[in-house]
């Protein structure tokens, strides 16, 4: 009975490190020529939540502007969620979003749009 525990537990062990080890390896999700092909495009944006208020810096690298939008769903359900107008960042601009709950913030996320 114990050779039976030591040699199960032995087995979990090595199938959760196997496990484990092929999640932490990257995978492609496409071939190169595809990624040489797409046009990059997206601000990258960090989000800060404080309490009941909501932050948002959005930087656009890329030649093409991108419009971004702040989304806010709150937590309570009788508190109202907001979305932003949306807001333009340029080639190379920074740009400043907020929004806000009465109480506590749910989710957070940011939308993007070519503008064309």
């Amino acid at each position: 009975m114990r050779l039976y525990r030591r040699t199960a537990s032995a087995s979990l062990a090595v199938a959760l490190v196997l496990t484990l080890a092929y999640e932490a390896v990257p995978h492609a999700r496409g071939s190169a020529d595809e990624h040489e092909s797409a046009d990059p495009f997206g601000a990258a944006c960090r989000i800060r939540v404080t309490g009941s208020q909501v932050t948002a810096y959005c930087h656009n690298p890329y030649p093409e502007t991108d419009r971004v939008s702040l989304h806010v769903e709150c937590a309570r359900w009788w508190d109202i969620d907001t979305d932003s107008s949306p807001v333009e960042a340029g080639p190379a601009q920074t740009v400043r979003l907020t929004g806000r709950c009465w109480k506590e913030v749910g989710d957070v996320w940011i939308s993007h749009r070519r503008v064309s």
